[in-house]
């Protein structure tokens, strides 16, 4: 994904997280029509975290770690079901 096009094209097919695609459409909107002409930061922040949360997602291994993780902090708290 090099450009904002196929970062749009890979969520609008559902390969970051659900909801993802109308999210980056709203914020990206949001982040253009308040930003400075000279200085689109947001933007490229924006566009950087989506496109992380597209390559999280299509990582094989994301799940796994998310639920060890989530199975480490019930243990630590005690409420492992």
């Amino acid at each position: 994904m090099r450009t904002i096009g196929e970062l749009h094209t890979a969520l609008t097919l559902g390969y970051g997280f659900p909801g993802d695609a109308d999210d980056f459409e709203a914020e990206l909107a949001r982040e253009i029509n308040h930003s400075d002409p000279a200085d689109l930061n947001g933007v490229v922040r924006l566009v950087e975290a989506f496109r992380g949360r597209v390559v999280a997602r299509q990582d094989p291994d994301f799940d796994t770690a998310v639920a060890a993780a989530v199975a480490e902090i019930q243990a630590a708290r005690g409420t492992r079901q």
